[in-house]
């Protein structure tokens, strides 16, 4: 008879019950303890096995960083060794710059002292000759005081004009080309003939000039009389006009044209200002009023004709000359192609240079970066654009 335990519900349990699910129990725990134990130790062998492919792919990269290093280490000294010798290349060449300058420094500053010196010797003669100057501006009044004595005497002032016309003439004309004082067929005697190039009739020049009329025209004190000193100094102007066409110009044996020498500038603009008519009735007939510096004009256009006279004479060796001179440019052409391609070379040469200065200053800024990615410049490739 089963052994009843205890009643659960009415029903009453036995002992073989009992041990019935207590075995069935056991039995569920063991097989969860199991399945636990199965579940970890598949855990481990995944852990294992991810550690063990971690374990070789560290391994892996420290072999790789190893060789890595080992490059890096040949680089490193390989271009240390290399910047060593550019930068001792760099030095020597800045040195020697350095001393070229020095020494073209030296000398300019040797040539500013001796020009500064010179300059400051001259400023001292200057300063002398000023002092002189001044000293004998007092003279140089007393001069202008006997000018104007000299002015206001007819003859006196004939022979003003005279001796200042001869000196432009004789400055600007060469000897034989003039003279003075021609004696012409009517016996006449100008001041000045002028034989031009060519042609046997001189240009005949007069001195003389009635200043008075000039300056009682400028000193009139009043309008009438300053209306009656220009009348009077129309009707001489015209009077010396006529006598000078009269006299000088004389067909077949003079030019065709005379000159009227007025030794004055302020007198030759006070003509052409205000009595024009007189300028218009003498180049009606032919007789043309000079001041000084249009007589040095015509002088140099006498001149001019004189020589191109010459140049005409002497065309053959003109041509020989300038033959010549064509041989000279070419060769000079031929010179300079030959120095234009020293020139070129010369260029090509500073071009490498500065290729290498920017290779060295490439891999200086990459060794202080240390950037070691971007393999270096082989010999003759073409050089990286800088960062």
């Amino acid at each position: 008879m089963p052994v009843v335990l205890f009643s659960l519900a009415g029903h009453a349990v036995t002992l073989a019950e009992a041990a019935a699910v207590a075995a069935g129990g056991l039995a569920f725990c063991l097989f969860l303890g199991l399945a636990a134990v199965l579940r970890r130790s598949r855990a481990r062998s995944e852990t294992a096995a991810a550690e063990a492919l971690r374990a070789e792919e560290l391994d892996r990269r420290l072999r790789e960083l190893v060789r890595a290093q080992s490059e890096m280490s040949g680089r490193v000294q390989g271009m240390t060794e290399l910047l060593a010798q550019r930068q001792s290349e760099l030095a020597r060449a800045v040195s020697e710059r350095l001393d070229a300058t020095s020494h073209r420094l030296g000398e300019t500053l040797t040539t500013a002292a001796r020009a500064t010196h010179e300059s400051l010797t001259r400023l001292a003669e200057r300063l002398v000759v000023m002092e002189a100057a001044e000293k004998s501006l007092g003279d140089l009044s007393s001069q202008v005081i006997a000018l104007r004595e000299t002015l206001a005497n007819k003859q006196a002032r004939g022979a003003f004009g005279q001796a200042r016309m001869e000196a432009i003439v004789a400055d600007g004309l060469p000897r034989g080309s003039f003279a003075f004082q021609h004696t012409l067929s009517n016996g006449r005697r100008p001041d000045c003939a002028i034989f031009l190039p060519g042609d046997p009739r001189p240009l005949l020049i007069d001195s003389k000039f009635p200043l008075e009329a000039v300056t009682a025209f400028r000193e009139a004190p009043t309008a009438e009389a300053r209306k009656a000193a220009g009348q009077r100094m129309r009707t001489d102007l015209l009077k010396h006009v006529y006598d000078v066409a009269e006299r000088y110009l004389l067909p077949g044996e003079t030019q065709d044209v005379a000159l009227i020498f007025v030794p004055s500038e302020s007198v030759y603009a006070e003509i052409a200002e205000r009595f024009d008519a007189v300028v218009q009735e003498a180049y009606r007939l032919r007789v043309v009023l000079v001041s000084p510096a249009l007589l040095m004009l015509a002088v140099q256009v006498v001149q001019a004709i004189a020589k191109d006279a010459r140049m005409r004479e002497q065309a053959d060796r003109v041509r020989a000359e300038v033959a010549a001179l064509v041989d000279d440019v070419t060769r000079l052409r031929e010179r300079v192609g030959d120095l234009s391609k020293h020139f070129s070379q010369v260029s090509d040469d500073v071009g490498r240079v500065l290729i290498s200065s920017d290779k060295i200053a490439r891999r200086g800024l990459r060794l202080e970066a240390l950037d070691f990615d971007t393999p270096p410049d082989r010999p003759g490739s073409e050089p990286r654009p800088a960062d």
